[in-house]
């Protein structure tokens, strides 16, 4: 399973997706300036970013046979 790429792009996606979060989090912990002018933006990508992993998840299922 660790061998097939699209387990791998999942992989990828899921870290994205953390990071990302985590960034917005700090950065609303932290407030000042780059809260106020990044903090919509983190999270549109934040939500953009749920979505390809989600779309790689079920796709990654899907063509792996569990599904069934």
């Amino acid at each position: 399973m660790a061998s097939d790429p699209l387990f791998v792009l999942v992989i990828l996606s899921v870290a994205v997706v953390a990071i990302v979060l985590l960034t917005g989090i700090g950065g609303f912990g932290r407030g000042g300036e780059f809260n106020k002018k990044y903090a919509n933006k983190i999270m549109r990508l934040r939500i953009v970013a749920q979505f390809v992993a989600v779309v790689l998840i079920l796709a990654f299922v899907y063509f792996s046979g569990a599904g069934n």
